[in-house]
């Protein structure tokens, strides 16, 4: 490990050097490319210096506790610092097992979000919303952006299905195991007899892609324009500014008529259409390396069913990792971080497994 952080360290020596360089800096890809291959390292080598520096000082103590002409009151300093800084070498060197895992090229990603309802009906369509609600104010503890690009509301406010994008750094690395199927117990409000029913809602997490990761010929589109339409017909628009773009290789469908302007819907659904063709580019490639043992935690599989919601006992559980929290009302008002970081942490504890068992 130690000679892996080295070659990271050495690396970030040589980004900050080729920075400087006048020919680096007046190439905005290539100046961009570095900048975001150095903030990538830099973590890693920010805790290798913290471990060097406790080291060194682990050392320094063992020397003046070797040294039999030092005072007796001199040495327990030095005991002291001894068992400080080797508690600190310990913390470092498991958080750089951690940091040197491969990182997903992805995490530093914005995402587009697509949640549908499924089985259940207007009771799937009304928790569709709901999960609207709840990633769109998680998105806001953290100052993202987020944006809408296409809706299909239904008429008791719920959405048959929902797609937007939340913008902000490290967007994907956080969210990108939401999605799976999302399901939902209590008693619908239209219901009368006060049984619980069980709805489902999919959701989908893809990593935003830019034009130069997926090339998309024009002559592989058909695009149509139609009039966009709205629960009860009330935001009709009288011009034909909604798009729908068919990308004939893959058979991929989006729709996109939430802007009043044809040119931004287009801009929209080109957008959605670029990073479902990624999503789809990274599962084939991942189903290229079947043979590798895959994580528990996922990050794809919309049909899987990766959590239940129960209103009557306010619980919360994700299956994938056994995670029961009994603060449903909070988690659906934008409190998401435990749940969140219960994911990353045994997704991280899986590939630390996997790196172990390959060595």
């Amino acid at each position: 490990m130690l000679d892996k952080l080295q070659n990271v360290a050495e690396r970030y020596d040589e980004i900050n050097r080729q920075l400087l360089d006048p020919n680096i800096a007046s190439d905005n890809k290539a100046y961009t490319a570095l900048m975001r291959e150095l903030k990538g390292i830099s973590p890693v080598v920010e805790k290798y210096n913290e471990y060097n520096k406790a080291k060194q000082a682990v050392d320094e103590a063992k020397e003046v506790l070797a040294d039999s002409g030092q005072d007796k009151e001199f040495k327990q300093l030095a005991e002291e610092e001894l068992v400080l800084n080797r508690d600190i070498c310990e913390r470092c060197a498991e958080e750089l097992k951690i940091l040197l895992l491969p990182r997903d090229p992805n995490d530093d990603k914005n995402v587009i979000v697509e949640i549908r309802g499924g089985a259940g009906g207007d009771e799937a369509a009304l928790f569709a919303a709901a999960l609207y609600r709840m990633y769109s104010m998680y998105a806001e503890t953290k100052r993202w952006k987020t944006e809408v690009y296409t809706s299909n509301q239904t008429g008791l406010g719920g959405y048959k299905e929902v797609s937007f994008s939340i913008d902000g750094e490290g967007a994907y690395s956080r969210l990108k195991f939401e999605s799976g199927v999302h399901r939902v117990q209590r008693v619908p409000e239209t219901e009368s007899q006060g049984r619980v029913h069980t709805s489902t809602v999919t959701v989908a997490v893809l990593p935003e892609a830019e034009e130069v990761e997926v090339e998309i010929s024009p002559d592989e589109l058909q695009i149509d324009t139609f009039r966009a339409g709205g629960a009860g017909g009330q935001h009709v628009n009288k011009t034909e500014s909604a798009i729908r773009i068919t990308h004939l290789p893959t058979g991929l469908v989006v729709e996109c008529q939430d802007e009043r302007s044809q040119h931004k819907n287009r801009d929209k659904a080109m957008k959605v259409l670029r990073s479902r063709l990624y999503e789809k580019m990274l599962a084939e490639q991942t189903d290229k390396i079947a043979s590798q043992r895959k994580l528990q935690v996922g990050t794809g599989d919309r049909s899987e069913r990766i959590r239940t919601y129960n209103y009557p006992q306010g619980r919360m559980t994700d299956h994938r990792i056994g995670l029961t929290l009994y603060k449903l009302e909070t988690i659906l008002n934008g409190d998401l971080d435990e749940t969140l970081d219960a994911l990353i942490t045994f997704d991280q504890a899986e590939k630390l497994n996997a790196e172990g068992g390959a060595q």
